[in-house]
């Protein structure tokens, strides 16, 4: 039988890695930031429609909507977030539900896994989409700190990016599983192994 785990938590939390370890271990994964990509990308409905609404500042050089320069106007503005959502949100849901619907049909008689990366989970009422919510979380300092390393971002910068989703708190009060990554990769690691024997045995 198929089962399906949603995977969420703060921004720079480590969702991806997990996804990432899941994957290695055998599970199907799905990306909300890949179907997003898709959804933007050069001549859909949805990519000339942010288009209108942000300007061509946000494009590059090839005529795709930058993503880095998009978020860095979202992450200051929560109305400009919630324009980009209301653009955004209903065909990556489609596309999402559409995928995991084409899951479940093609393994309605045997095991597996399909691990589903949806940072805004709980923001969007998804919990029903999937099985199980498996939440991230990192303190906010340890977000800070990926933040401003991996993305070159100022303290402040990160600051905002974070204050500008749901308290990890709240999610991890909604989750049916929490893996907690404030350490190193191999105590990541043993969290993940540790999770998957858990689904495995469901």
């Amino acid at each position: 039988m198929a089962y399906v785990l949603g995977v969420t938590g703060g921004i720079a939390t480590g969702k991806t890695t997990v996804v990432d370890m899941l994957a290695e271990l055998g599970a199907r994964t799905l990306s909300a930031d890949r179907l997003a990509r898709e959804v933007l990308s050069k001549e859909t409905p949805a990519y000339h429609e942010v288009v209108r609404r942000f300007g061509e500042a946000i494009l590059g050089p090839d005529g795709e909507i930058d993503r880095r320069a998009l978020a860095s106007i979202v992450f200051k503005d929560p109305k400009s977030r919630q324009a980009l959502e209301a653009i955004t949100h209903a065909p990556i849901i489609r596309r999402m539900q559409d995928e995991i619907d084409d899951f479940r049909a093609r393994h309605a008689s045997d095991r597996a896994v399909l691990v589903v990366e949806i940072p805004l989970l709980f923001e969007c009422g998804l919990e029903k989409m999937v099985d199980q919510v498996l939440v991230v979380s990192a303190e906010q300092q340890t977000q800070a700190n990926r933040l401003t390393t991996r993305n070159a971002t100022s303290t402040e910068e990160a600051g905002r990016g974070i204050a500008s989703q749901m308290p990890i708190e709240q999610k991890v009060g909604r989750a049916d599983r929490v893996i907690a990554n404030d350490g190193d990769l191999p105590s990541l690691e043993r969290a993940v192994n540790d999770t998957w024997k858990e689904i495995l045995l469901l």
